[in-house]
């Protein structure tokens, strides 16, 4: 496994552990700032185009193990993610998390992120170094 596939899995993972947590804390303050603010909404597409851009383009792998393709496939998530968001318009896209009943239930919608994150962040930090041998 490579050094890349650690360093994004432990950045990814410990990125949404954090995040998750603070939205859980914080509860529906969260989502209705978000959801209420399309200028809030831009810049995070925005921000989630250039991080999925860099994550598709530094680490395109399609082999070698669960981890670094999950890594590549949230790569690609959170470029189809922003890109979603970057070409919705602000009513459409209240009108999609409406449908989802988003505010209401939007700690339901976290569980799947949590997971991620634990299995992430596990997985990243129980990866050996990649110039590690095994012992003979």
């Amino acid at each position: 496994m490579s050094g890349t596939t650690r360093f994004l899995a432990r950045l990814i993972g410990l990125f949404i552990l954090v995040v998750v947590a603070a939205t859980f804390v914080r509860g529906s303050a969260v989502v209705e700032t978000m959801v209420g603010d399309p200028s809030i909404m831009f810049v995070l597409a925005m921000i989630s185009v250039a991080a999925g851009l860099a994550m598709v383009l530094a680490h395109n792998v399609w082999s070698g193990g669960v981890l670094p393709v999950a890594v590549t496939l949230v790569g690609w998530w959170i470029l189809a993610k922003g890109l979603m968001l970057l070409f919705l318009t602000p009513d459409m896209l209240a009108r999609l998390l409406g449908q989802m009943h988003y505010g209401e239930h939007f700690h339901l919608f976290l569980v799947p992120s949590l997971a991620i994150g634990l299995y992430f962040t596990w997985a990243g930090f129980a990866a050996p170094p990649p110039d590690a041998r095994p012992p003979v």
